[in-house]
């Protein structure tokens, strides 16, 4: 379709305006080719006639739909220009509130001059990993992209922000920068981001300023680049500075001020850091109160003060540094205020007494006569001599001011490099960001050389611009497989040719430069004589001191005055040589000479575009257009080696009110900034850009049915294309996306519209047609009544007359008389017919209470029977259940007294070692004796030898001697008889155990044979008991078919009572016709009365005869007869055989009565018998395997004791009888073989040896039923006892008893069997299963005597675990560390783990060993931790020790003995409380690991559910046919790679919640916890989706809300299902229910307001106005939300409380609490599972 043709009526254009720029209009009629004049009608009403050239239309530019107006990019508009722009940039800006739109690749960022709440912490979160599109246009999400295509494609980006002063390019640089810091945090102690982001206030200090544009306008271009390690994370960072303007240092304008960085000192004067600098207040400084304005409007100067020097300690500036900086500062202050007079005609001079000098000269120190001579002379070398000449006080003044220009430039220079510095990437960055906040085009009333410098550094930026967009172009249509075609674009390189290249602007301004005498007039002739020839250079018609360039964004006339001064930034040289000389080395060393080096970036290399030539002269060299031009070159060569991100910055108005639009500045700026410039290269090519998907949902209504039921919607769309737009050159088929020129939407939307308004038409007519009908319809019936109503009564005037009344009161009267006769007559009747009824009526209910109560005579009989057969059912059951009961007791009581002697009989193997080891000691003590006997006879006899050489010298000492050897002797003796005793005791106490060891074997022997019996006993009573129910089977299934019989008997009766109640039925029916005879002829009554009386009477004999047949074997004779008249006189009356008749119906219901009632008792009977016969099958089934198990024990026992036996070499008498009883089951197993091989082989000696061997059993069995016999009296006299017990209590004590002991019993055997399965299902601890069932059997034939005489009740365990103190390392390991959730005894019984830590906490307690307690708990709680840092993602792992933790928690209470804990805890638990220990502090410590726990599970919880949210909540269609998605156009980065995700719906989150719950559940959540966990989600849920909601204007529509709601309605009833109402956890979704709300409600009038403000209390004001003001219609037929009624809105809310935050807080998290919860888990009846691996743990 042809641009032409969519100039038809009703459609609207833009026309020009002086005003507005653009202004709208309505198309009258439609525009033809040919015609002179298009017909407007304006918004006010007026007619408008647009003049056209009929031979070359050109036509205004046409309005979008209002559908399509507001959208978040520009490019996503059908027609694309100028107002087209213009006026969706002003319903965004003014109505919806909105700064940022997206064009294309560029961001449009209008400044709103307000602080508005879209920078928090929340909102950077909110954007970080989204993808550019999905949320709203912001400076984040370019931030975002560009960290996302850095990590991804590993390349540097760069983000470029430009435009006028004021409009915001130092907000958002400074937001881009502290996105990048938030989102890439390193973690490190250096704090590097914090570093990155405190230079932005030292450089707006001292580079930035207000100007009448802004009142923090950056006078200096920056170029900022963030660098990254590997990990992508922040590193450091390099700053680069572009042309400060120096001048503002000596020259304000009227209302600017100089840079911020003076009047944050003066401001400070009063402190005592700044004494020494003599500062006084701004306005008595000449460089800062020059403009006569020193302050800002809500700007702080000394707290700015306080932020710039905290941000030069944060960076690592001292305060030696910051010292000299505020001296060299001070000093540019007073050098200001240096008065230069007038001496003479060309002279000037400098009073030496001023005191600004003197303070100057002394903060600098410089010399004050040196400085005064200089500022006024000038030194001019000639060839022969040097020539000293004064200057004139202007030449000082400006001496003076390039002086303190220079100070301040070298300054800001220091102050950069020690940013740097501190900024400094201690090795390679891997990549950087680099963000770029420079000037954009400026154009004065007067322009000068910076304005020169700032247009040619846009014209490079614009032209790399254009090559990128150009660039981007090209991809996407290779990416969609699109053929390419040339687009014409603007090229501005001639302009730049015409400043930079050779012959130039720039190098004819150099080149001037280099003369003495060169002046800016003369090098503006050579600019008319060189550049004369170019179309892009003009020289004015009205002056001769300037010159016109032709810039990309307008013509710039720039006045030459000035320019070479600038370009030279000359100084003195003796000034120079004066600063260089002076004692302050901070100074000295600014102006020392440096060789001249080539800038360079320490994070890329870069080379020139082409080589520059070296220049001779030094004063060429340091010039500022050409020290700036190399730094344009170095930074376009960085720009180019990265990826751009571009942001252009708007200044709505001039006079910085906030949401004010002023088109015409507005527009001047797009124009300048390059955002026209891609709407026109984007609207030369195919502009709208839909995906297919999204083309079909918007265009399926116009699709006819067969297009629409093709189940491919790419060729769907193809199809509706081709016949709706014929010329296929209007739009181009792509891979995934179809391309639209300009204008084909809009066509495509009006043809949506015509459609839409052709179906409400045709609505509207049925609905008016069906409403007319109905008004028709009901006033016709209306005029039929009122016809009617007057036909009648003209009838009745018609024929009223005297004789028509008089008939009619004669005919009254008569009809009075018959009428009054005719009720007498019929009140006869009724009466005698009552009479009778009653009569008859009144026997029946007699009849009827006799019958009632025979039969509750007879319940009553019935009932006795049945309730004695269920109380001796039930009795029967519950003697089969204790027997049951008292024989798993009475195994679990061997066992027991099995582990028992197994622990006596290791006592008596060590005590025997004791004294083996006695002995021996004895007998080593014996032979030490013996050794010191020998030694005393040797001293005796050399005492002898010395004896007889000196007899009279040792008479004293042999008597000595005599009495040593006399207690020697008795020593001897006494150790003799010691030793005599002791060998004797030992040998006695070795006969002693060897005695008990054989009569242990013996008895052993015999119990094992009394066993033995015993099963078999047991197993022919079992069979006895198996052939007997079998019998009984059979006698039932008898007795069942016999009743079967019967009942088809019955039933065949009853049919022959039926058939003969249907004869008697005909005969019945010929009654009313006899009455009828009888009235009819009453003259032939007694003629009929002896014939009816014959039939009466055999009638009522054919009745009683039914009767009796009926009721002869049912009722008793009594009711028989009441059934049947005794009257027999009157039997002959009609009414009497009525009453027969009825009496005869009665027995037949009587009948069918009790076959019911007799059928219903044989059903009963049968059941009964089935339920007995299932319940002997079960109990058969029961004793079947319960024999079958005790067999298969039998066998293992006999296995494991020859095994065992054979192994124990101890004790010579066990070996023998060990030998006999394998060579013994060797014989067996030779015997069973033979038998096997009896049929084959029929060998003669193996048959008598197996004669042989069944005598002997025979032997045996006769010997294993005298044991059965004898065990069989000791059971009968244990029921005997029992009796006797049973009889002495009372019956109610007495049920209570034996239903608490089978309860604790059958828990007793649950639990153990629970703990067996296990084992048997895992395979793990089949041997220890064996050997502990081997060590049972072994001593069962000492403890079985015992265990006849033992008690009923059992030893009670104490619900503690015995361990080894070197076992602990083990226990952790086992329990904690190696213990997985999935685990089969995990899964079966919940916080196993904290019960058994627990009763070894109770074991330690009950030794009152402190040091292992302590130790133990520690160890517990290291290794939880252990486990949960080394797994602190697996959220089942955290589910399970947040389950089992806070089990623990829950035991550590209940059993600390304290009262408030014991309230519900049992006896029992009261008894095995703690005794010795305090755990208060442990409990403290676990419920803080708790707390870890949890927050870190629901960390998982979020990061595993958040994916989910928002395409489940807010994406998804839930509602199917309601589309609230309106496709947007949105041209997403070419160089961006969108990958397939995973597609989440509303089922998506609630699977994901019933997993959690599910999991929770598995392992034993406290459901309080579980409540808790539930609630932090749905407030996640909540959060996160009102958040994008307020990010996402594509949200904010009225189907949407709608899609809320049903989301929200899905949770609830998630919550019902799972029973979590009462967690509270919907109260959190209500700020969203109420945002959803807020977008379905009526927005226009007062009482819709006033309903907002009242319903909606769970959102902020913020909130509820950005909801309103980003309200997105989704048809032409919604309307907008008008600004006057969010003002209205926002004047109610003015005085509501609320947060002034936009963005939920989704990391807030709820206080979690621990309730206490009591266990009604017996510690003593736990069972440890072997596959545990904790056999180390000892139940005591």
């Amino acid at each position: 379709m042809s641009l032409l043709e969519l100039y038809t009526e009703y459609n609207r254009v833009w026309i020009p305006d002086t005003e507005h720029v653009w202004k709208s209009a309505e198309i009258k009629r439609d525009f033809n080719s040919g015609d002179n004049v298009l017909e407007l009608l304006l918004e006010d009403g007026t007619e408008h006639c647009y003049p056209v050239d009929p031979s070359k239309p050109q036509l205004p530019p046409l309005r979008n739909p209002d559908i399509l107006v507001g959208e978040n990019d520009l490019t996503a508009l059908s027609y694309l220009h100028e107002p087209a722009v213009l006026h969706n940039l002003k319903v965004r800006f003014v109505e919806s509130r909105i700064i940022y739109t997206y064009c294309g690749i560029i961001l449009v960022a209008v400044n709103p001059y307000k602080q508005l709440p879209l920078y928090g912490d929340a909102i950077i979160h909110a954007y970080s990993g989204k993808n550019m599109g999905d949320m709203d246009p912001h400076i984040f999400a370019v931030a975002e992209e560009a960290y996302k295509q850095m990590a991804r494609n590993h390349k540097n980006q760069s983000i470029i922000v430009s435009g006028e002063s004021g409009a915001g390019k130092t907000v958002s640089a400074r937001y881009a920068m502290r996105y990048f810091a938030v989102v890439s945090k390193s973690g490190s102690k250096t704090r590097v981001e914090d570093k990155v982001l405190a230079s932005n206030p030292i450089t707006e200090a001292i580079g930035n300023a207000k100007t009448t544009r802004n009142d923090n306008s950056s006078r200096f271009g920056k170029y900022t680049e963030i660098s990254f390690d590997k990990k992508y994370q922040i590193i450091g960072a390099n700053m680069r500075t572009y042309l400060l303007e120096k001048s503002r240092v000596v020259f304000q304008a009227d209302n600017e001020r100089n840079y911020h960085i003076f009047y944050q000192m003066c401001a400070c004067a009063h402190l005592p850091e700044f004494k020494n600098l003599r500062l006084l207040s701004a306005d008595k400084f000449s460089y800062t109160c020059m403009s006569g304005d020193i302050t800002i409007e809500g700007v702080d100067d000394e707290k700015d003060m306080e932020e710039t020097r905290r941000t030069f300690s944060l960076l690592g500036l001292n305060e030696d540094f910051q010292s000299d900086a505020f001296k060299v500062l001070a000093a540019v202050l007073h050098l200001g205020n240096v008065e230069i007079r007038n001496f003479g005609d060309d002279k000037s001079s400098v009073p030496p007494s001023d005191p600004h000098l003197a303070v100057f000269c002394e903060l600098l120190g410089v010399c004050v006569e040196g400085l005064v001579r200089w500022l006024c002379h000038r030194r001019i070398v000639l060839v022969a001599e040097t020539v000293v000449k004064p200057v004139p006080k202007e030449r000082a003044v400006n001496a003076r001011d390039a002086l303190a220009k220079q100070i301040y430039a070298h300054l800001f220079d220091c102050i950069i490099n020690r940013i740097n510095t501190a900024l400094q990437v201690p090795g390679k960055p891997h990549a950087f960001i680099g963000v770029l906040d420079i000037y954009g085009f400026e154009t004065f009333d007067v322009n000068s050389f910076e304005q020169f410098c700032i247009n040619y550094a846009n014209e490079k930026l614009q032209q790399q611009f254009n090559l990128h967009v150009f660039k981007l172009e090209q991809e996407e249509y290779m990416k969609e497989d699109i053929p390419w075609t040339l687009i014409d674009f603007y090229d501005n390189q001639p302009v730049i040719d015409l400043i930079e290249t050779k012959m130039g602007i720039l190098d004819l301004l150099d080149e001037e430069c280099l003369f003495p005498q060169g002046t800016d007039q003369s090098w503006l002739l050579k600019l008319y004589n060189y550049l004369d020839a170019s179309p892009l250079f003009e020289k004015p018609r009205l002056s001769n001191e300037a010159f016109v360039i032709q810039h990309f964004a307008d013509k710039v006339e720039y006045q030459c005055r000035g320019f070479l001064e600038k370009n030279r930034d000359a100084l003195y040289q003796e000034l120079v040589d004066m600063m260089r000389a002076s004692q302050f080395p901070f100074l000295a060393n600014f102006f020392q000479e440096d060789e001249p080096k080539t800038v360079t970036s320490k994070s890329v290399n870069v080379r020139p575009a082409r080589p520059l030539v070296k220049p001779a002269n030094k004063q060429l060299r340091t010039s500022v257009g050409n020290k700036f031009c190399s730094s344009l070159s170095l930074l376009m060569e960085t720009l180019n080696a990265t990826t751009p991100h571009y942001v252009r910055c708007i200044k709505p108005n001039d006079e910085k009110l906030p949401f004010e639009y002023d088109s015409r500045r507005v527009v001047q700026q797009l124009r300048a900034c390059g955002v026209l410039e891609t709407i026109r290269i984007s609207a030369q090519s195919y502009p709208s850009r839909w995906t297919y998907i999204e083309f079909y949902s918007r265009y399926s209504i116009l699709m006819s049915h067969l297009e629409a039921d093709l189940s491919d919607k790419k060729q769907t769309c193809k199809n509706v294309l081709q016949r709706l737009i014929q010329d296929s050159n209007q739009y181009k088929f792509g891979r995934t996306k179809i391309f639209f020129r300009a204008g084909q939407v809009a066509y495509l939307e009006k043809l949506r519209l015509d459609r839409l308004r052709g179906a409400c038409v045709t609505i509207q007519k049925h609905a008016r047609g069906w409403s007319q009908r109905r008004k028709y319809l009901t006033m016709r019936e209306a005029a039929i009544v009122l016809q009617q109503y007057i036909r009648g009564k003209k009838a009745i005037r018609k024929t009223v007359s005297a004789a028509t009344l008089k008939q009619g009161w004669a005919a009254y009267v008569i009809q009075t008389h018959w009428r009054g006769y005719r009720m007498r007559q019929i009140y006869q009747v009724v009466r005698r017919a009552s009479i009778t009824i009653q009569a008859f009526t009144r026997g029946w209910i007699a009849r009827k209470q006799y019958k009632k109560m025979m039969k509750e005579h007879k319940a009553l009989v019935l009932q006795k029977y049945a309730r004695a057969w269920l109380a001796r059912r039930r009795f029967q059951t519950m003697r089969r259940l204790v027997l049951n009961v008292q024989l798993s007791y009475r195994v679990q009581q061997l066992r027991k007294k099995i582990d028992e002697q197994n622990k006596e009989n290791r006592g008596l193997m060590e005590r025997l070692t004791s004294l083996a080891n006695s002995h021996s000691q004895t007998v080593d003590r014996l032979h030490g004796l013996e050794a010191q006997l020998d030694k005393s006879s040797n001293q005796k006899a050399s005492v002898e030898a010395r004896e007889r050489k000196a007899k009279e010298d040792a008479g004293l000492t042999i008597a000595q001697l005599h009495r040593e050897k006399n207690a020697l002797n008795l020593e001897k003796q006494n150790l003799e008889k010691k030793f005599e005793a002791s060998t004797k005791e030992v040998k006695e106490s070795f006969d002693h155990v060897k005695r008990n060891l054989l009569e242990e074997k013996e008895n052993e022997v015999r119990l094992r044979k009394i066993a033995e019996n015993s099963i078999e006993i047991q197993r022919q009573d079992h069979e006895n008991e198996v052939e007997t129910l079998k019998e009984e089977i059979k006698r039932l299934k008898e007795e069942r078919v016999s009743l079967q019989r019967k009942m088809e008997e019955g039933a065949q009766l009853n049919s022959d009572l039926q058939e003969q109640v249907i004869q008697l039925t005909k005969h019945v029916k010929a009654i009313p016709e006899l009455r009828r005879d009888l009235n009819n002829l009453q003259n032939q009554r007694n003629n009929l009365d002896q014939k009816m009386k014959q039939q009466s009477e055999q009638a009522k004999a054919k009745m009683n005869e039914i009767a009796r047949q009926l009721l002869g074997g049912v009722v008793e004779e009594e009711v028989l007869l009441g059934l049947t008249p005794d009257d027999s006189e009157k039997i002959y009356e009609t009414e009497d055989l009525q009453a027969a008749f009825e009496g005869l119906e009665k027995a037949t219901r009587i009948l069918e009565n009790f076959k019911r009632e007799q059928r219903e008792s044989y059903e009963t009977q049968v059941e009964g018998l089935k339920l007995k016969v299932d319940h002997f099958q079960n109990e058969n089934s029961k004793l079947q395997n319960l024999f079958q198990e005790k067999s298969n024990v039998n066998d293992s026992i006999r296995d494991e004791v020859s095994r065992l036996s054979s192994e124990n070499s101890v004790i010579p008498e066990l070996k023998l009888q060990v030998s006999e009883l394998q060579r013994q089951k060797q014989e067996l197993e030779g015997l069973v073989e033979e038998q096997n091989r009896e049929l084959a082989d029929k060998n003669k000696e193996i048959t008598n040896t197996l004669h042989k061997r069944i005598t002997e059993e025979s032997s045996q069995r006769r010997h294993f039923e005298e044991k059965a016999e004898e065990l069989e009296e000791a059971k009968t006299d244990l029921q005997g006892r029992v009796e006797e017990l049973k009889e002495e209590n009372d019956h109610l004590k007495r049920q209570q008893l034996i239903e608490s002991e089978i309860k604790s019993k059958l828990r007793l055997e649950m639990s153990h069997l629970t703990a067996e399965n296990m084992d048997f299902e895992e395979q793990l601890d089949q041997k220890d299963r064996l050997i502990k069932k081997l060590q049972i059997k072994m001593k069962s034939l000492e403890t079985s005597q015992r265990a006849k005489q033992a008690s009923a009740i059992p030893k009670d365990y104490l619900g503690m675990l015995e361990y080894k103190r070197e076992d602990e390392p083990r226990l952790i390991q086992n329990i904690i560390l190696d213990l997985k959730p999935k685990g089969v005894v995990v899964s079966m019984i919940p916080n196993l783990p904290a019960y058994i830590l627990f009763m070894c906490v109770r074991h330690a307690d009950y030794l009152n060993d402190e040091a292992r307690l302590k130790y133990l708990m520690n160890a517990v709680i290291g290794g939880v931790k252990k486990v949960i840092m080394g797994h602190h993602k697996d959220f089942e792992l955290l589910s399970f020790w947040l389950s089992n933790t806070y089990q623990l928690l829950n035991c550590l209470k209940q059993y600390s003995g304290e009262e408030e804990f014991l309230k519900q805890s049992t006896p029992r638990q009261k008894k095995n409380c703690l005794k010795n220990f305090d755990l208060s502090e442990h409990r403290q410590i676990l419920s803080d690991l708790a707390i870890h726990i949890y927050h870190q599970m629901i960390s998982v919880m979020e990061k595993m559910l958040t994916p989910a949210i928002v395409p489940g909540m807010l994406e998804h269609e839930s509602l199917q046919g309601i589309s609230s998605m309106k496709p947007t156009g949105f041209r997403k980065r070419s160089n961006s790679t969108y990958e397939d995700s995973e597609t989440y719906t509303i089922s998506s989150i609630l699977q994901q919640l019933t997993v959690f719950h599910s999991t929770l559940n598995h392992h034993g959540m406290d459901q309080g916890l579980i409540k808790q966990a539930v609630k932090q989600l749905f407030f996640l849920v909540g959060s996160t989706t009102l958040n994008n909601i307020m990010l996402r204007k594509d949200m904010c529509s009225c189907r949407k809300g709608m899609q809320i709601r049903c989301n929200i309605s899905y949770l609830d009833e998630w919550l019902k299902e799972k029973e979590l109402q009462r967690s509270n956890a919907i109260d959190t979704l209500k700020p969203l229910s109420q945002a959803a709300w807020l977008l379905q409600v009526n927005k226009s009038t007062d009482d819709d307001a006033k309903e907002i403000t009242e319903t909606c209390t769970e959102l902020s004001p913020v909130q509820i106005v950005k909801i309103l003001n980003s309200y997105t219609p989704i048809d032409d037929f919604e309307k907008r939300v008008t600004s006057s009624f969010v003002r209205k809105v926002q004047s109610i809310l003015q005085d509501h409380e609320g947060s002034t935050q936009l963005m939920q807080d989704t990391d807030y998290r709820f206080q979690v609490t621990f309730p206490f919860c009591p266990s009604s888990q017996a510690l003593e009846l736990m069972q440890i599972p072997s596959s545990l691996h904790l056999d180390f743990l000892t139940r005591i």
